[in-house]
């Protein structure tokens, strides 16, 4: 059992107050990660701040799923995989997409799978990929640009994942439908 609150506005620091009432403006709830990140005012801040770059990345929705969605698995975040299953539902990404992700299955497109192996290597390598990683992935149709959003969008992840796990926080009911758990081997 954690002891890590997961904060309302009442029980939030003072400067975490405004950005929880931005969460629930944005989301009509309070998302116990953003509870749980409140405790840090400014880790809070800095999540907040990062999702909203990487939503307006040079990724479309399915794209952003793929990155999002291959931390959290590879994280073996058990809040984040559901939420995201919930959020892509929302973004209207294909149901195929997240299935594959969650199972780790291939992913519809060759594409997809390109951005889902690259983010991969990036994640498991801390970065240090090879010339020929990175020709792949250009060849798959990607960009530099790309490069570097998915290190924006690995830095978003590392926030709620670790937070995540030190935290344990438990999963919004909204995304309950959605658990998770990661494949045994």
């Amino acid at each position: 059992m954690s002891t890590f609150p997961i904060h309302t506005i009442e029980t939030a620091p003072e400067n975490s107050k405004p950005l929880l009432e931005n969460s629930l403006k944005s989301f009509g709830m309070i998302p116990g990660l953003h509870g749980a990140l409140a405790e840090s005012p400014g880790l809070l801040e800095a999540y907040q701040m990062l999702h909203k770059l990487f939503t307006e990345s040079s990724f479309d929705n399915d794209e952003q799923t793929v990155v999002w969605q291959t931390i959290n698995v590879e994280h073996e975040c058990h809040y984040c995989v559901p939420a995201h299953t919930g959020i892509a539902h929302m973004m209207k990404v294909d149901p195929a997409i997240t299935e594959a992700l969650r199972n780790n299955t291939t992913l519809p497109t060759e594409k997809l799978q390109a951005l889902h192996e690259f983010t991969l290597l990036m994640v498991r390598n801390r970065g240090r990929v090879s010339e020929q990683e990175l020709e792949a992935f250009y060849a798959a149709g990607y960009t530099q640009r790309q490069v570097l959003d998915i290190i924006l969008g690995i830095s978003q992840k590392v926030i709620s994942n670790y937070t995540n796990h030190v935290a344990k926080t438990p999963v919004d009911a909204p995304f309950q439908k959605f658990a998770w758990q990661p494949a045994t081997v």
